[in-house]
């Protein structure tokens, strides 16, 4: 019996990252699918959904407490997996979240500090420290490959591309102080910093073998940001699940010629 493939994806009891485990087990192919969480009753919880909606699988799906802010988690996770498995087959930095709504509730700069020092923590530092500890496992991998979750609004052409911007609308009036505007500052540029961690992370471990992408989901209904996935449909957001079969294509091999790039259903984004 041939050995199973070990995938681990950070916060994946919620959202995309849901959709990516739910994906890799209802997949032909088997894997042992580590399903890491800030909670382990909640993974519980959700992994609990997944097998009720995908009854039969080849694959095997795991719990596993994780917070990529806590050093101590992190290092726990990371001795749990090593005793466990040995290896780690695809890694999925998913968890993320955004916090720019905090700006609004507190203006000034108490809450553009907790905005974006929350965001770059625990999208950009986090994940770093997470990647950093788990890349020997990784690399005991006949074919490692590494993703980070981004997004389309990571990219700095399409977002300075004027009126066919992704961030055109009306224009904000002249004068000070301005007028709350959803932008999404923060989380944009923790996730432009993403790519560029990603890009690092692909020269470094060229000479082992490793594929290493940026994930553009797309814009998809999640708990993002707190607005609301019924609110993002209504915008005309996709169903997650795109987003879940798309990584699990990109694990399963299937955009290997597209690695060292950030990568969307469609081909690779503008940088």
């Amino acid at each position: 019996m041939a050995e199973m493939s070990v995938v681990f994806t950070t916060g994946g009891n919620t959202g995309i990252g849901w959709e990516t485990c739910k994906a890799i087990y209802a997949s032909s192919n088997a894997h042992t699918i580590l399903m890491g969480s800030r909670s382990v009753e909640k993974a519980k919880d959700a992994i609990a959904k997944i097998q009720s909606e995908v009854p039969k699988s080849k694959s095997e799906i795991v719990p596993l407490q994780i917070d990529i802010e806590d050093d101590a988690s992190v290092e726990n996770a990371f001795k749990e997996v090593e005793s466990k498995y040995g290896k780690v087959d695809a890694l999925i930095n998913n968890a993320g979240a955004a916090f720019d709504p905090v700006m609004n509730e507190k203006p000034g700069a108490a809450g553009i500090r907790e905005a974006w020092d929350h965001t770059y923590s625990l999208n950009v530092t986090s994940t770093q420290v997470f990647t950093y500890k788990f890349a020997p496992l990784l690399l005991k991998s006949a074919h490692p490959r590494l993703l980070f979750v981004t997004s389309g609004l990571s990219s700095l052409t399409t977002c300075s591309g004027g009126a066919n911007s992704a961030l055109a609308g009306r224009p904000v009036p002249a004068g000070w102080p301005k007028p709350p505007v959803p932008s999404m500052i923060a989380y944009r540029s923790s996730k432009a910093a993403l790519n560029m961690m990603m890009l690092d992370w692909a020269r470094m471990l060229k000479e082992d073998g490793a594929k290493v992408w940026c994930i553009s989901p797309g814009f998809l209904a999640t708990g993002l940001g707190s607005i609301g996935a019924d609110h993002l449909k209504k915008m005309g957001a996709g169903d997650p699940s795109l987003g879940g079969n798309f990584i699990k294509d990109v694990v399963e091999g299937k955009r290997d010629e597209d690695a060292g790039n950030v990568i969307n259903r469609d081909g690779i984004q503008p940088w």
